[in-house]
């Protein structure tokens, strides 16, 4: 199958209608690449078949997202923004309600366009309004005002700026608490899933209440500061991938695809690229979708940048409400 004839699947956002490709390219660098890099990177992206495309004002490639989108259209690469599903993330610091439409109106500036596909809060808390340093100081963190951060979220939904609304990072129980003061119900959840970290229940909870979960760290995000080998290097996928003749990238992006979720994947590599797109004609069987379910389990990414013993979260249970 020709990459540039991959039909990506689509899923129907509950709140807003909106057509989500179920395969789209994280953004995020550890350590951070420069921008011209990321604006090559996303035009090869394109070039491809990637249509969604994953940033936040934490990873700084909002700019050169904007910049290669305005390419791909003055080159003929694609013919209309509509063609496109852009997401980003509200960063702790601005997680303030009065601050809300001020980091949604910046990020359209950086990112050169009138409105934002998906708008999700990174994580559950807040910090110091003004201060962008991560990790964030232990001192700056702040309890999330979940109802009046909620409420411009919608209001910047209802104003046109933003399609679709979500969240990142929230547990079942937090996910609760937002829908039962939500008038406009979170569209997505933007967890870490992968073989290793399943997150069954919480795929449950979510599919129950119409809510997309995206899952980040399909292949563990080896190279980021928290990521590792983990994934890659497990024996049971390395297994089935060789029994396939495929790779071990690509069982974990098929498999995430069979747990009915959207699949983020990062990486700036042409030919990777092309292969993590190859996952939607061919399937797992039975007793290899069972042999994966029976890996055990572990969180990769504890959180740990995001208790303080000063609160509002002490520990990483407390983060997670046990789901860990």
């Amino acid at each position: 199958m020709g990459s540039s004839s991959v039909e990506i699947p689509e899923f129907v956002l509950n709140s807003s209608g909106q057509k989500i490709p179920l395969l789209g390219l994280g953004t995020a660098t550890s350590p951070l690449v420069g921008s011209g890099d990321t604006k090559t990177a996303i035009l090869h992206a394109i070039e491809v078949g990637y249509r969604h495309f994953d940033t936040a004002t934490l990873y700084l490639t909002e700019e050169p997202l904007g910049e290669a989108i305005a390419e791909a259209m003055s080159s003929g690469l694609i013919k209309s923004r509509e063609e496109l599903f852009i997401s980003s993330k509200l960063w702790c610091s601005d997680a303030h309600p009065d601050l809300v439409l001020p980091a949604v109106q910046r990020s359209l500036q950086n990112l050169q366009l009138e409105y934002i596909d998906l708008y999700v809060i990174h994580w559950p808390v807040a910090s110091r309004p003004g201060c962008y340093d991560f990790p964030i100081q232990k001192a700056d963190f702040l309890e999330l005002d979940f109802e009046g951060v909620w409420a411009a979220l919608e209001e910047c939904q209802r104003l046109g700026h933003i399609k679709a609304i979500g969240v990142s990072n929230f547990s079942s129980k937090k996910l609760f608490d937002i829908l039962a003061i939500a008038k406009i119900r979170p569209a997505v959840n933007q967890v870490e899933i992968n073989p290793l970290w399943q997150q069954k229940k919480l795929i449950e909870f979510c599919k129950e209440n119409n809510i997309l979960v995206t899952a980040y760290a399909p292949l563990g995000a080896k190279g980021t500061f928290w990521g590792s080998n983990r994934v890659i290097e497990n024996e049971v996928l390395k297994e089935i991938a060789n029994a396939k003749g495929k790779t071990v990238a690509q069982v974990c992006l098929r498999w995430a695809y069979e747990q009915g979720v959207c699949v983020i994947v990062k990486s700036f590599n042409k030919e990777r690229m092309k292969e993590n797109l190859e996952i939607f004609d061919w399937e797992l069987t039975e007793e290899e979708i069972n042999k994966i379910a029976e890996i055990p389990q572990s969180r990769g990414c504890l959180g740990e940048d995001y208790i303080s013993e000063k609160g509002p979260f002490k520990t990483i249970q407390e983060l997670w409400d046990e789901e860990i």
